[in-house]
């Protein structure tokens, strides 16, 4: 028994997205191609957010946090997950699936409330226009968004350390193809009610949280839009919110497939599935997006590409 323990307690064995050896190759050529156009959007995004005096604005601060957090927990589990299946072989260290973990934990709460704090811009920018500025003041961004960075690292340490100072039963095989909660509280040979208490509490809180500040935001200004005169007007307050309206759909979405199914239908199978989404396909998206959906970026894009194209003539 001393083994096994010592065993699991030194590795994990990865069950990974899928056994059937011909599936491995497609697999990491698509999950390899979506990854690096992850990496090049949200990097793209964060660059050209930082350096365009145009896009000096709250909304695209708030884009350019978005941005690195979702390079953040894209690259928490796309390399290694990746790793795995070039290599065909699906361990992962004691300590490395503990950082992958916390890592991903604390991306994933900033991002809902990174989130949040873009709804409330959007409500201040259509609501408050003559005081948006002072309102969304250079101080008052930085504390919309230390406040969720510092929460969700102090969540995902206590998380991860009530997890990993728990007793492991021999059985160090996770049904996941990175490190999730979880699946990890299924190897737990100790009581699990404190974590997975603390894991439902805090899941339900964060997901509903923010989801009502983004609903609340949102009736606010769909009420504002409603009473202008101008039509202009209502689609221009209409196109602002668009692509930050889908980013949050998409997300939450997902979210809410995987943890408000019922309990009878509930598999690490469908859990796969939609952790592939939101690990690897919402972080390249959401670049995306915003790019094609927002007049700025396309036109700090243009811009860019029209000065390259004149240096290389």
């Amino acid at each position: 028994m001393d083994k096994k323990n010592w065993t699991a307690l030194n590795e994990f064995i990865l069950t990974g997205i899928t056994n059937l050896p011909d599936l491995q190759a497609p697999f990491f050529g698509l999950f390899l191609i979506i990854y690096v156009t992850s990496v090049l959007g949200n990097v793209g995004m964060i660059i050209l957010t930082k350096v365009d005096n145009r896009l000096q604005t709250p909304m695209y601060f708030f884009l350019r946090h978005l941005a690195f957090i979702d390079l953040g927990y894209s690259t928490a589990v796309s390399p290694k997950m990746l790793a795995n299946i070039a290599t065909n072989q699906n361990t992962i260290a004691y300590n490395r699936c503990a950082t992958q973990l916390a890592f991903f934990i604390m991306f994933i709460i900033s991002e809902l409330f990174i989130l949040s704090a873009m709804a409330y811009d959007r409500y201040v920018a259509i609501c408050n226009p003559l005081l948006y500025t002072v309102v969304m003041s250079p101080r008052v961004c930085w504390v919309l968004v230390t406040v969720p960075y510092l929460y969700s690292t102090f969540l995902s340490l206590i998380t991860t350390i009530k997890i990993f100072l728990s007793s492991f039963c021999g059985n160090n095989i996770i049904h996941h193809f990175y490190c999730d909660s979880l699946p990890l509280l299924t190897l737990i040979c100790s009581g699990t009610r404190e974590v997975e208490l603390i894991v439902l509490i805090f899941s339900a809180f964060n997901l509903v949280s923010s989801l009502l500040i983004v609903f609340v935001s949102y009736t606010l200004i769909l009420t504002a839009i409603l009473r202008m005169n101008s039509a202009d007007g209502r689609h221009k307050a209409f196109s602002t919110c668009g692509s930050h309206l889908t980013v949050v759909v998409v997300l939450y979405g997902t979210l809410f497939f995987m943890y408000v199914q019922p309990r009878s239908s509930h598999s690490f199978d469908t859990d796969k599935l939609a952790s592939v989404f939101y690990t690897l396909v919402i972080p390249m998206l959401n670049p995306m997006i915003y790019s094609l959906r927002n007049r700025e970026v396309k036109g700090t894009l243009h811009r860019i590409w029209s000065n390259l194209c004149k240096l290389c003539l």
